[in-house]
Protein backbone atom coordinates (compact mmCIF):
# COMPACT_ATOMS: atom_id res chain seq x y z
CA UNK A 1 0.00 0.00 0.00
CA UNK A 2 1.51 3.35 -1.07
CA UNK A 3 2.18 5.88 1.68
CA UNK A 4 0.17 9.11 1.64
CA UNK A 5 2.11 12.01 0.19
CA UNK A 6 2.36 15.22 2.26
CA UNK A 7 -0.18 17.86 1.22
CA UNK A 8 1.10 20.73 -0.85
CA UNK A 9 0.71 24.08 0.86
CA UNK A 10 -0.66 26.60 -1.62
CA UNK A 11 1.39 29.50 -0.25
CA UNK A 12 4.56 27.46 -0.56
CA UNK A 13 3.81 25.45 -3.71
CA UNK A 14 5.19 22.40 -1.92
CA UNK A 15 4.66 20.36 1.23
CA UNK A 16 5.64 21.92 4.58
CA UNK A 17 8.80 20.89 6.24
CA UNK A 18 8.61 19.63 9.82
CA UNK A 19 10.07 22.92 11.02
CA UNK A 20 7.50 24.96 9.07
CA UNK A 21 4.68 22.81 10.43
CA UNK A 22 5.89 23.42 13.99
CA UNK A 23 6.15 27.17 13.35
CA UNK A 24 2.63 27.27 11.85
CA UNK A 25 1.12 25.43 14.80
CA UNK A 26 2.98 27.68 17.24
CA UNK A 27 1.68 30.78 15.45
CA UNK A 28 -1.87 29.42 15.46
CA UNK A 29 -1.60 28.76 19.19
CA UNK A 30 -0.30 32.30 19.75
CA UNK A 31 -3.19 33.81 17.78
CA UNK A 32 -5.68 31.64 19.70
CA UNK A 33 -4.25 32.77 23.03
CA UNK A 34 -4.31 36.42 21.88
CA UNK A 35 -7.96 36.07 20.86
CA UNK A 36 -8.84 34.48 24.19
CA UNK A 37 -7.05 37.29 26.08
CA UNK A 38 -8.94 39.91 24.07
CA UNK A 39 -12.26 38.15 24.73
CA UNK A 40 -11.46 37.90 28.44
CA UNK A 41 -10.56 41.60 28.53
CA UNK A 42 -13.81 42.55 26.78
CA UNK A 43 -15.77 40.34 29.19
CA UNK A 44 -14.10 41.88 32.22
CA UNK A 45 -14.74 45.39 30.88
CA UNK A 46 -18.43 44.65 30.25
CA UNK A 47 -18.77 43.17 33.76
CA UNK A 48 -17.09 46.22 35.31
CA UNK A 49 -19.38 48.59 33.40
CA UNK A 50 -22.40 46.59 34.55
CA UNK A 51 -21.28 46.91 38.19
CA UNK A 52 -20.72 50.67 37.79
CA UNK A 53 -24.15 51.09 36.19
CA UNK A 54 -25.74 49.13 39.04
CA UNK A 55 -24.03 51.29 41.66
CA UNK A 56 -25.12 54.47 39.89
CA UNK A 57 -28.73 53.30 39.74
CA UNK A 58 -28.91 51.93 43.29
CA UNK A 59 -26.52 54.13 45.28
CA UNK A 60 -26.48 57.52 43.56
CA UNK A 61 -29.83 59.14 44.13
CA UNK A 62 -30.96 62.63 43.22
CA UNK A 63 -30.72 65.26 45.96
CA UNK A 64 -34.13 65.42 47.65
CA UNK A 65 -36.05 68.65 47.44
CA UNK A 66 -35.78 70.87 50.52
CA UNK A 67 -38.40 70.09 53.15
CA UNK A 68 -41.39 72.41 53.07
CA UNK A 69 -41.39 75.00 55.83
CA UNK A 70 -43.67 74.41 58.82
CA UNK A 71 -46.48 76.98 59.10
CA UNK A 72 -45.50 77.99 62.62
CA UNK A 73 -47.74 81.07 62.59
CA UNK A 74 -50.86 78.95 62.15
CA UNK A 75 -49.66 76.48 64.79
CA UNK A 76 -49.01 79.38 67.19
CA UNK A 77 -52.51 80.70 66.59
CA UNK A 78 -54.01 77.27 67.32
CA UNK A 79 -51.89 76.80 70.46
CA UNK A 80 -52.66 80.27 71.81
CA UNK A 81 -55.78 79.01 73.60
CA UNK A 82 -53.49 77.03 75.93
CA UNK A 83 -51.28 79.99 76.90
CA UNK A 84 -52.01 83.07 79.02
CA UNK A 85 -49.07 84.79 77.32
CA UNK A 86 -49.00 85.81 73.63
CA UNK A 87 -47.02 83.16 71.75
CA UNK A 88 -44.24 84.49 69.55
CA UNK A 89 -44.48 83.97 65.79
CA UNK A 90 -41.79 86.27 64.34
CA UNK A 91 -42.46 87.35 60.76
CA UNK A 92 -39.24 86.47 58.95
CA UNK A 93 -38.19 86.66 55.27
CA UNK A 94 -38.86 83.69 52.99
CA UNK A 95 -35.17 82.78 53.23
CA UNK A 96 -35.91 81.57 56.77
CA UNK A 97 -37.80 78.29 57.21
CA UNK A 98 -39.09 76.33 60.19
CA UNK A 99 -38.62 72.58 60.56
CA UNK A 100 -40.68 72.20 63.75
CA UNK A 101 -43.21 74.08 65.85
CA UNK A 102 -45.01 72.79 68.95
CA UNK A 103 -46.51 73.76 72.28
CA UNK A 104 -45.59 71.30 75.04
CA UNK A 105 -44.58 71.00 78.69
CA UNK A 106 -40.85 71.00 79.48
CA UNK A 107 -39.65 70.70 83.07
CA UNK A 108 -43.31 71.27 84.08
CA UNK A 109 -43.31 74.62 82.24
CA UNK A 110 -45.63 75.29 79.26
CA UNK A 111 -43.21 75.87 76.39
CA UNK A 112 -43.68 77.18 72.87
CA UNK A 113 -40.94 75.95 70.50
CA UNK A 114 -39.97 76.81 66.92
CA UNK A 115 -36.93 75.35 65.11
CA UNK A 116 -35.63 77.75 62.46
CA UNK A 117 -33.29 77.06 59.54
CA UNK A 118 -31.50 80.31 58.68
CA UNK A 119 -30.57 81.65 55.22
CA UNK A 120 -27.06 80.24 55.78
CA UNK A 121 -28.64 76.83 56.56
CA UNK A 122 -27.75 77.10 60.23
CA UNK A 123 -30.11 76.37 63.14
CA UNK A 124 -31.71 78.58 65.77
CA UNK A 125 -34.29 77.32 68.25
CA UNK A 126 -36.81 79.68 69.80
CA UNK A 127 -38.12 78.57 73.20
CA UNK A 128 -40.75 80.59 75.06
CA UNK A 129 -41.36 79.39 78.61
CA UNK A 130 -44.54 80.59 80.31
CA UNK A 131 -43.85 81.53 83.97
CA UNK A 132 -40.57 79.64 83.67
CA UNK A 133 -38.18 78.86 86.52
CA UNK A 134 -34.35 78.54 86.69
CA UNK A 135 -34.58 74.75 86.29
CA UNK A 136 -36.40 75.17 83.00
CA UNK A 137 -33.89 77.74 81.76
CA UNK A 138 -30.92 75.53 82.66
CA UNK A 139 -32.50 72.58 80.85
CA UNK A 140 -33.27 74.59 77.73
CA UNK A 141 -29.71 76.00 77.70
CA UNK A 142 -28.14 72.60 78.32
CA UNK A 143 -26.57 74.12 81.47
CA UNK A 144 -24.56 76.70 79.51
CA UNK A 145 -22.96 79.50 81.56
CA UNK A 146 -23.69 83.18 80.99
CA UNK A 147 -20.80 85.02 79.30
CA UNK A 148 -22.15 88.56 78.84
CA UNK A 149 -25.10 90.61 77.66
CA UNK A 150 -26.21 92.46 74.55
CA UNK A 151 -29.01 94.93 73.81
CA UNK A 152 -30.88 94.52 70.51
CA UNK A 153 -33.53 97.07 69.57
CA UNK A 154 -34.06 98.05 73.18
CA UNK A 155 -34.29 94.47 74.50
CA UNK A 156 -31.45 93.29 76.74
CA UNK A 157 -30.40 89.65 76.33
CA UNK A 158 -28.04 87.55 78.42
CA UNK A 159 -25.41 85.84 76.25
CA UNK A 160 -24.19 82.25 76.53
CA UNK A 161 -21.31 81.91 74.08
CA UNK A 162 -19.85 78.38 73.83
CA UNK A 163 -18.47 78.59 70.29
CA UNK A 164 -14.96 77.85 71.55
CA UNK A 165 -16.08 74.68 73.31
CA UNK A 166 -15.09 71.33 71.86
CA UNK A 167 -18.58 70.10 70.90
CA UNK A 168 -21.25 72.71 71.68
CA UNK A 169 -23.71 71.26 69.15
CA UNK A 170 -26.91 73.28 68.94
CA UNK A 171 -25.87 75.31 72.00
CA UNK A 172 -22.90 77.07 70.42
CA UNK A 173 -24.55 80.43 71.10
CA UNK A 174 -27.62 81.37 73.14
CA UNK A 175 -29.58 84.48 74.09
CA UNK A 176 -32.06 84.81 76.98
CA UNK A 177 -34.46 87.58 77.86
CA UNK A 178 -37.52 87.86 80.11
CA UNK A 179 -40.53 89.88 79.06
CA UNK A 180 -43.83 89.85 80.98
CA UNK A 181 -44.54 86.28 82.01
CA UNK A 182 -42.33 84.79 79.27
CA UNK A 183 -38.72 83.69 79.32
CA UNK A 184 -37.40 83.65 75.74
CA UNK A 185 -34.38 81.49 74.90
CA UNK A 186 -32.69 81.41 71.51
CA UNK A 187 -29.94 78.87 70.92
CA UNK A 188 -28.24 77.38 67.90
CA UNK A 189 -25.35 77.31 65.46
CA UNK A 190 -25.91 80.54 63.49
CA UNK A 191 -23.58 83.53 63.46
CA UNK A 192 -24.17 86.80 65.31
CA UNK A 193 -25.87 88.49 62.35
CA UNK A 194 -28.57 85.82 62.09
CA UNK A 195 -29.18 85.81 65.84
CA UNK A 196 -29.51 89.61 65.71
CA UNK A 197 -31.95 89.34 62.79
CA UNK A 198 -34.20 86.97 64.73
CA UNK A 199 -33.86 88.90 68.01
CA UNK A 200 -34.73 92.15 66.18
CA UNK A 201 -37.94 90.60 64.81
CA UNK A 202 -38.82 89.31 68.27
CA UNK A 203 -38.15 92.75 69.81
CA UNK A 204 -40.55 94.34 67.33
CA UNK A 205 -43.22 91.77 68.22
CA UNK A 206 -42.67 92.16 71.96
CA UNK A 207 -42.78 95.96 71.76
CA UNK A 208 -46.02 95.78 69.78
CA UNK A 209 -47.79 93.72 72.48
Amino acid sequence: MASKKPAIVAELGRPETAEETAQRKAENSRKHRANQTALNLIGATVASLAIVAFLIIVVVRPTPAPAESIDYETIASQAQVNSPEPLLAPALPDTWTANDARFETTEQVPTWYIGFITPDTQFIALNQGIDANPTWQAAILNNARETGSVTIDGVTWSEFDQRDSRSPGNFAYSLVTITGGSTIVLHGTADDAEFVALATTIAAEVNAQ
